[in-house]
């Protein structure tokens, strides 16, 4: 569609550079004439036989308002229609610490979407992925945003009214930046600083310094969420026991101190508050109890409830008004479940950000946000996300939307279609889990990294259809087609994922049936299953190799392709072991001799959920 714009349009013409290649139209001087009008109020776009009108109050809505004023053109000539956004700042954080480190365009990419859904702002969680010159190891080949790739995104979100905000960590989560000899004397243990140690103050004086003269915004979120042994390291043995409140306000003194040096405006994680009021270092222990003196002494700044756990909408209203009794500002931070494992867990999504805004409406929280983690290797693509982002999108325009109000939306800002993605669930949805798998196992990791011989949980898939799940999910994912061809690489991989574990998910119970039955042709036959396998697996390694190093930086993928080395010669061996024992040249096989147990996280709705380290053997895989 062709538009000749006027009105207010000097305040958007930088980010309309940016989105108008993702936008079906062109701005000529012969279009179809559109105002642009910014006064207070809602978002309201309008259009008549003759004319439209676009009118926003901040220039986040316009970028939305253009999408919608276009969708609603190619459908009927006359429409008028308003929204209200729900909430002051509704935005996302990406997870830039788990190894994957997107690229600049991928964060660009990805602020096109938020600038098309019109969310406001997008933090950046990096503990150590951000360049301090005072510290070269610091970031050291973790692939650090330089100072130059920050200021280049802050420039492009500012452009499409979107605020970048720091996201970083001034207390725990440090291990891989602590791990080198300059950290020497500022580490209370292996991931925490040293409280009240002057080379701490120093190191975070470095940082603040790094990241104001990186940043537009005054505003950065310092962390200091689940620092479970704080005081407990060397600041005991240097101070013996202290009430842990008094040491985690005297270390948020020290930082505030700091920020108000750079004249930064800072927020933390509040769990370490709750967790350590309740007798079970609980973060959502109702019975937490917060003495009022520590409440009073508390140093003024933000706090961010972070809550992706719970289902009902009562819970998230009761931790909501709780934090609200500390009287200080506060944010509210949902989860996409990106970091369920291999895929994403959108059943939970779903449930806990339909019940988790639906609480912030009703207390009147001004501020959200959807953190987007990515534990244990980042194994789950990023883009993965953007249905759960459509969602918050979503919330944050209408009062409950629905879920054809969330693909329409989604349809319109990515050009992909809702039902396909969701389609990825069906990885961790498998018989024998609960619905919408909101206890987040994850078979699929299981099934992938699980080693053939050991089968730590075979014994808890054994009474579950897991094979022929896969099997039809390959069939499904095979006939997704997209336009875009980032979602196709996805899809792709995805394909290969569920042919490699449709194969392998079964194998190790295959193995020790045959092995229990002594049926040596039947061991030959899953011989050359294992041969299948291997390309199989190959082939998903390919397909995920190729999906990292188009959106990631290069760093950090060494870890995934081990775990695929490990995978394939854990088959080889396998391979070699079985043939040992069919040629008689061994009388039987240990690890088949031993008896298999159910999975001890196994329960009724739950196959298990483990890190990486934990799937493929109970033995040591580093440490001393």
């Amino acid at each position: 569609m062709k538009l000749t714009l006027s009105g207010d349009t000097h305040l958007i013409q930088a980010g309309l550079t940016h989105l108008l290649k993702h936008l079906d139209c062109q701005l000529t001087d012969d279009g179809f004439p559109l105002t642009i009008i910014k006064r207070p109020g809602t978002l309201h776009i309008a259009k008549t036989k003759q004319e439209g009108f676009l009118s926003f109050e901040h220039t986040h809505q316009f970028f939305r308002g253009l999408r919608l004023w276009l969708d609603n053109a190619k459908e009927t000539d006359i429409f008028d229609i308003e929204e209200t956004q729900q909430f002051k700042t509704s935005g996302a954080m990406i997870d830039a610490s788990r190894n994957a480190v997107p690229k600049v365009d991928t964060v660009k990419d990805f602020l096109n979407n938020m600038a098309l859904m019109g969310l406001n702002m997008l933090m950046l969680y990096t503990e150590d992925t951000y360049e301090v010159p005072e510290y070269p190891l610091f970031g050291y080949l973790r692939g650090p945003y330089t100072k130059e790739e920050i200021q280049d995104l802050d420039r492009y979100a500012l452009d499409l009214g979107i605020e970048l905000v720091p996201c970083i960590q001034a207390l725990g989560h440090l291990y891989n930046a602590l791990q080198y000899r300059y950290a020497i004397g500022m580490k209370d243990t292996h991931d925490i600083l040293l409280v009240d140690e002057p080379k701490t103050y120093e190191f975070l004086d470095n940082l603040f310094k790094s990241i104001s003269d990186m940043y537009t915004t005054n505003r950065v979120h310092i962390g200091m969420d689940e620092a479970h042994d704080l005081g407990l390291g060397l600041y005991l043995n240097q101070n013996g026991y202290k009430n842990r409140f008094e040491i985690m306000n005297s270390h948020l003194r020290n930082v505030l101190n700091l920020t108000d040096k750079y004249q930064l405006k800072p927020m933390i994680w509040s769990d370490m508050y709750f967790r350590l009021g309740s007798k079970t270092d609980d973060y959502y222990d109702k019975e937490t109890v917060i003495p009022k003196d520590i409440v009073k002494t508390m140093p003024d700044i933000q706090m961010v409830y972070w809550d992706y756990y719970h289902s009902e909408q009562e819970d998230y209203e009761y931790f909501l008004k709780k934090h609200q009794e500390f009287e200080k500002p506060l944010m509210f931070a949902g989860g996409i479940w990106t970091f369920n494992g291999m895929a994403p867990n959108y059943g939970k999504t779903w449930v806990t950000t339909n019940a988790s805004l639906q609480a912030c409406k009703l207390t009147n929280t001004e501020e959200v946000m959807a953190t987007i983690w990515l534990d244990d290797g980042a194994e789950t693509p990023l883009q993965t996300c953007l249905p759960g982002l459509q969602l918050f999108a979503e919330h944050t325009y209408k009062e409950k939307p629905s879920q054809e109000d969330i693909a329409k939306a989604f349809l319109s800002t990515t050009g992909d279609n809702l039902e396909d993605f969701l389609l990825l669930s069906k990885f961790d949805e498998t018989p024998g889990i609960v619905k919408d798998n909101l206890m987040a196992s994850h078979p699929s990791k299981i099934s992938i990294w699980q080693d053939p011989l050991i089968g730590l949980y075979d014994k808890s898939f054994e009474p579950y259809p897991i094979r022929k799940h896969y099997t039809e999910l390959a069939e499904q994912l095979g006939n997704v087609h997209s336009n875009n061809k980032d979602t196709q690489l996805i899809m792709d991989f995805y394909h290969q994922f569920a042919k490699a574990i449709s194969l392998k998910s079964e194998l190790g119970i295959d193995i020790q049936t045959a092995y229990t039955e002594k049926n040596k042709n039947k061991m030959s036959d899953l011989m050359k299953d294992i041969d299948e396998l291997k390309q199989l697996v190959n082939n998903m390694h390919q397909h995920h190799r190729e999906v990292w190093y188009t959106f990631n930086k290069a760093f950090g993928w060494e870890i995934i392709d081990i775990r695929y080395g490990g995978v394939l010669t854990r088959l080889d061996t396998a391979s070699y072991r079985l043939k040992q024992w069919i040629n008689g040249n061994i009388e039987e096989l240990e690890e088949l001799e031993v008896t298999k147990y159910i999975h001890d996280s196994t329960q009724d709705g739950y196959l298990g959920r483990n890190l990486y380290q934990h799937l493929v053997s109970p033995s040591k895989l580093s440490d001393v």
